[in-house]
């Protein structure tokens, strides 16, 4: 059995190839790696502990894997900051570029089979791998919320993956996790698989990427970015699989590109996510939808003003970007409410048709979320005709978002990059998703840059004396410009990237995490993305911030991508 996740035999056996001078060419898969560190990630497939599970009642044998999935994996600290404000204690140093794989008994020497790779970090925060495949544990796999039972029903390879991100210490003190780090780490355990893609079970060509909010985000982001050149720096600092030379002669022998992203509400674009955010909501926002800040109600603080200079942004950045609508019709300000709309219309349409109960006019909606239901007003959604072939008469969008707001209140203003600005006192946001290792965040949209007023945090122009676009151009002191771009999927769809041929997104209708503008942009850029063969892109009926809610809906479209590619 493997003694999971240790660092000091990856050093023994660098050690070892380097005294041997194991330097062969590499073929990625049954050839010689490529170098010591390739060495080192050999995968033993006789290295496994065998979990006992049910699955629709019925037993079932899963052998587990858990690997350090790079050569030069970075020492964590022992106590780790959690989302929230609370602390936890790491049980395994490495258990942030670690990666546990269950395979099914009868998936053991199908080496067709799709892997289902699982990235957590909620929030964008820092994730240790964990698995919910354990001795005993029961799974359904008809269940809609059940999506473990129905990978491990379809025999497919399941790999749990842990990534540094926001939050994450190292050992000596370091900020270990900033940007682009979990996109980086995610790319290191495909590379792992590739590498070992003729020893291990599964196909590493047929890799589902999956992940909700955070982790939908980086999903997209890993999803969008597929073999792009911009990564292999950083992958070379931690030994990942493939990745040859150093410096200008950095190089790669493996591929980093998936088969399939499945992103569950994500939060995404982060640059630009509150721009967004506030020309969504800015002209709704009002002491009843948005909390206080250090005790400064909504409208008596600095964060209307803030709102508005905001949103005023986004604009021409959308009109920017080029896209356009399944209609031809450009993707601008003046028409992203309707491309929403048209989506909320095809949502509740196909809810109609297949029977679900949708108010009239003056009815009321029903909703349940976090176990507690209550009813809201219909006062934004008009139907015409009855029964299944109703339709869609009218949308009124504003009282749309009306009606959102009222369920869950908005983020306070500054909705992402909030450290330092309009009196937030705390950490809060993605803000320390960036910046050096050296400093505990930086602002990250030029609003917030400009606007900090916290002294002596190394951000905004009041202690780096710069304003933000010279700041951004100053690319020999700092990498903030690459660190917002590198998680940006925008930034790589429509580019030369390998992007993943297929997209499974999902936003909920009542989910106010993220913009609706965000995520109709995000599809409108996987759509117009060459790589791309098929997006499917919904919001699903009365579902907030949450994810694996379909899972019937999501594993049949998995499984017809799959079958039409054997």
């Amino acid at each position: 059995m493997q003694t999971p996740f240790k660092r000091r035999a990856l050093v023994s056996a660098l050690a070892l190839v380097a005294s041997a001078g194991l330097l062969a060419a590499c073929g990625g898969s049954d050839d010689a790696p490529t170098d010591v560190e390739d060495t080192a990630l050999q995968f033993d497939p006789a290295s496994y502990t065998t979990v006992n599970v049910t699955v629709d009642g019925v037993a079932m044998k899963v052998r587990q894997y858990k690997v350090v999935y790079v050569a030069k994996p970075i020492r964590m600290a022992a106590t780790q900051a959690t989302l929230g404000g609370g602390t936890t204690t790491l049980a395994d140093p490495y258990a942030y570029q670690s990666m546990v794989i269950s395979v099914p008994e009868a998936s053991a020497a199908d080496q067709k089979k799709a892997v289902y790779m699982l990235v957590n970090n909620g929030g964008w925060w820092t994730s240790a791998v964990a698995t919910t495949i354990n001795e005993g544990q029961a799974f359904a796999s008809t269940s809609d919320t059940d999506n473990i039972g129905a990978a491990l029903k379809a025999g497919y390879v399941v790999a749990n993956v842990g990534t540094r991100s926001r939050g994450a210490r190292a050992a000596d003190g370091s900020w270990a996790g900033k940007a682009p780090s979990p996109v980086v780490d995610t790319k290191a355990a495909i590379r792992y698989l590739r590498l070992n893609d003729a020893r291990m079970p599964g196909s590493a060509e047929r890799i589902v990427l999956t992940g909700t909010s955070g982790g939908g985000g980086l999903t997209a982001a890993v999803s969008a970015s597929g073999n792009s050149a911009d990564y292999l720096p950083y992958l070379a600092e931690i030994g990942a699989a493939g990745i040859t030379g150093a410096g200008t002669t950095v190089a790669s022998t493996l591929k980093d590109d998936v088969f399939a992203a499945v992103a569950y509400c994500p939060i995404n674009n982060l640059g630009n996510a509150d721009a967004g955010y506030e020309w969504e909501y800015s002209a709704l926002r009002s002491d009843a939808n948005t909390g206080a800040l250090d005790g400064v109600a909504y409208s008596a603080g600095q964060q209307p003003a803030a709102s508005r200079a905001i949103a005023a942004a986004f604009p021409a950045y959308l009109n920017g970007l080029g896209l356009a609508r399944e209609d031809g019709k450009a993707l601008t300000d003046a028409s992203m409410r309707e491309a929403t709309t048209a989506q909320l219309r095809d949502e509740i349409e196909r809810q109609i048709a297949k029977g679900t109960a949708v108010p009239q006019l003056g009815g009321s909606f029903t909703v349940t979320q976090r176990g507690t239901t209550a009813s809201y007003p219909n006062d934004w959604l008009t139907l015409t005709g009855t029964g299944t072939s109703a339709k869609v008469a009218a949308i009124d969008y504003a009282k749309f978002l009306n009606f959102v707001t009222t369920i869950t209140k908005l983020k306070t203003v500054v909705a992402f990059d909030a450290v330092g600005v309009t009196g937030n006192p705390a950490i809060s946001g993605e803000t320390n998703l960036f910046g050096s290792a050296a400093a505990e965040y930086s602002n990250f949209t030029e609003w917030s840059w400009n606007n900090n007023t916290k002294a002596r945090d190394a951000s905004g122009q009041d202690d780096t004396g710069q304003p933000w676009a010279s700041y951004l151009a100053a690319t020999s002191t700092n990498t903030l410009a690459a660190q917002i771009r590198l998680i940006n999927p925008i930034a790589y769809l429509n580019t030369s990237a390998d992007s993943a041929p297929y997209w499974y997104v999902r936003h909920g209708m009542i989910d106010r995490d993220t913009a609706f503008s965000m995520q109709t942009l995000l599809y409108h850029a996987i759509r117009k993305d060459p790589s791309v063969k098929e997006v499917s892109f919904k919001l699903p009926y009365l579902v907030p911030h949450s994810g694996n809610y379909d899972v019937q809906e999501a594993f049949a479209w998995i499984k017809a991508k799959l079958d039409s590619n054997p």
